[in-house]
């Protein structure tokens, strides 16, 4: 019999627990703890407690703030660790060596879990097709957990799961780098040099994003895209089933694929149409990819008729390619969930006319030659913020077919006043595209903080 939610609480009773790092997983995972009367410290970077801090000691938690956060951890017997913190710190190694389990939410969540999970990783797109599949398989009845890297911690919900449901989990590379358990489907949406300021190297990243399906058995599901070059490096490593999905070629067995004008499907039963380019209402060919991918993860569970329907009413995720208005027959549009070059690249793509660009942000140590051509081609006037300025700049002025003012690039400190200059350069008909290509950090919380601060400065814009 599988691990249940409440076998897992009560081995925990009477053991010291600790929490790192108290973000969007890690405080659902306290208050459930704190819950089933397990004693737990809570530990956060953050010098004082906030009220929802405050919330946790009030109901019994011991916090332990400030720089010396991972000194305290002797004497516990389980130590949570946030997605983003690397497992081997000298303090969570030496912890381990006294004889402490280091675990995550996520890998807890997969060891309780009692329905079938669909997991979704890649560099790009991948919130885009967790959504969409978690999408379809609610238009066709099913019973649909939504959660993970995507915003929503699934842990706490997994008590009120039937094993008739499923789980669609979004995963990051700090989530997978030491999963043990795979999900029974998993999606591998492309893979690109992302994330280098936590990760060792670029192996170090990929290995991460593989680890999705390294523990899969023989009746589980691999799906990967041939038109990358990472991805399709791993075809043949799967130890179950393997699904394929390109808009480039049209792939040997089970697969989605790009025939025409049309996204065909292949399997045991035969080939069959399935979805017209046209009646897709999110623009873009990464979106095309992303349906592909999801279509391939739902293959038995969702009909050909729902996949349409759904397609030509979906307009998309908060924060991708999000028209947030018009103003004087200038198009404002919200990127912020994109934090790396080749996302930019995609959304660049997604318009027919040279466009208004905002960009730059955090510095992830990735590097940006790519991203040069992408924008001397896409784009007529560029206006660089944040911490990687000088960085996509010298990209651009270091491009094949750059030529001074062409395009025109404008560097400001603020978010603030990038707006305000894309504002001051449109014209009837422009685009002004937000889509950083870099993560938020220097100056926001997270792309969704960034985004929401971009819409209100638009929706603030008088003619």
């Amino acid at each position: 019999m599988s691990l249940t939610i409440r076998d897992y609480l009560n081995s925990l009773k009477g053991k010291r627990v600790a929490v790192l790092g108290l973000g969007v997983s890690n405080v659902p995972l306290v208050k459930l703890l704190l819950d089933a009367g397990i004693s737990v410290t809570a530990c956060d970077k953050r010098e004082t407690a906030d009220s929802q801090l405050e919330a946790l000691a009030a109901q019994g938690a011991h916090l332990c703030l400030g720089k010396g956060y991972l000194d305290a951890l002797e004497g516990h017997d389980v130590i949570f660790r946030t997605p983003g913190m690397r497992p081997d710190l000298p303090q969570l190694l030496a912890a381990v060596e006294r004889g402490s389990v280091l675990t995550s939410e996520m890998e807890v969540f997969f060891q309780v879990c009692p329905c079938p999970i669909i997991g979704v990783t890649g560099s790009d797109g991948k919130t885009t097709t967790t959504t969409i599949i978690a999408e379809l398989l609610k238009a066709a009845g099913h019973t649909v957990h939504l959660g993970g890297n995507i915003g929503k911690p699934l842990l706490p919900e997994v008590g009120l799961m039937a094993p008739t449901d499923f789980a669609v989990v979004e995963l990051s590379s700090f989530q997978l780098m030491t999963m043990d358990v795979s999900p029974h489907i998993t999606v591998v949406t492309n893979l690109a040099p992302n994330h280098l300021d936590v990760h060792k190297s670029m192996e170090e990243y990929v290995s991460a994003k593989e680890n999705i399906f390294t523990h899969q058995g023989k009746e589980d599901l691999v799906i990967l895209n041939t038109d990358n070059d990472i991805t399709r490096s791993f075809i043949g490593k799967e130890q179950g089933g393997l699904m394929l999905f390109s808009r480039r070629t049209e792939p040997q067995g089970n697969a989605a694929f790009l025939r025409g004008d049309t996204i065909w499907f292949r399997d045991e039963k035969g080939e069959r149409p399935i979805l017209p380019k046209k009646d897709i209402l999110l623009p873009g060919d990464h979106n095309v990819e992303n349906y592909m991918a999801a279509i391939a993860a739902v293959n038995g569970l969702v009909p050909d008729e729902i996949i349409r329907n759904f397609a030509a009413k979906f307009s998309g995720v908060e924060h991708r390619i999000e028209l947030v208005r018009t103003l004087n027959g200038v198009r404002y549009y919200n990127d912020s969930i994109a934090s790396s070059p080749t996302r930019t690249m995609a959304g660049l793509k997604c318009f027919p006319e040279k466009v208004i660009l905002i960009a730059g942000g955090y510095d992830k140590h990735i590097p940006f030659d790519v991203l040069g051509p992408a924008i001397t081609e896409h784009v007529k006037r560029l206006i660089l913020t944040g911490d990687t300025a000088a960085k996509i700049r010298a990209a651009v002025e270091a491009a094949p077919d750059y030529a001074p003012g062409l395009p025109a690039i404008e560097e400001y400190d603020t978010l603030a006043q990038a707006v305000a200059a894309a504002h001051a350069a449109a014209q009837n008909g422009d685009v002004v595209l937000l889509s950083p290509a870099c993560a938020s950090f220097d100056k926001f919380k997270n792309f969704m903080e960034r985004g929401n601060t971009f819409k209100q400065l638009v929706q603030a814009l008088d003619s």
